[in-house]
């Protein structure tokens, strides 16, 4: 369920308390959730997830990605959040996993990682970055 996108990251669709121990046990170090809240009435509370990464020792944040897109102030929560986890793994989900490839994509542009290669880890994970080239395309160059 957990798709790796690169040595630190991971994506996943919505995932349930009983996944935290999953998460535990690969070394997660944060769990980020890239879900509003009550987007649909089958989802685990943010809250719920939350308590269940606190007991098993793995910091969370939420940063939440509406389907009306990406702010910058979401790319600098991630990439603050990213840089709080240190060398440890982390854990980014949403309804699909792909909002919170592409946030993770639009931090690592405005990095300077260079777009081909982003599109390259976000493909080994089965995710498309292609919505968001021109996006990835400006930070990287302003990250230069």
């Amino acid at each position: 369920m957990f798709r790796k996108i690169d040595d630190k990251t991971f994506a996943s669709p919505q995932i349930e308390v009983a996944d935290v121990a999953e998460a535990a046990a690969l070394g997660i170090g944060m769990i980020i959730n890239n879900r509003p809240e009550d987007e649909s009435p089958d989802q685990t509370a943010g809250a719920e997830i939350e308590a269940a990464a606190q007991a098993a020792g793995i910091a969370y944040v939420a940063i939440p990605v509406t389907h009306a897109g990406f702010s910058m102030p979401q790319v600098e929560a991630m990439q603050a959040a990213l840089a709080a986890a240190g060398d440890k793994p982390v854990l980014a989900y949403c309804r699909s996993g792909t909002r919170s490839t592409l946030l993770w994509a639009l931090t690592q542009a405005r990095m300077g990682m260079a777009p081909e290669t982003i599109a390259a880890h976000a493909a080994g994970a089965g995710y498309d970055v292609g919505p968001i080239m021109p996006q990835l395309d400006m930070l990287a160059a302003q990250a230069r």
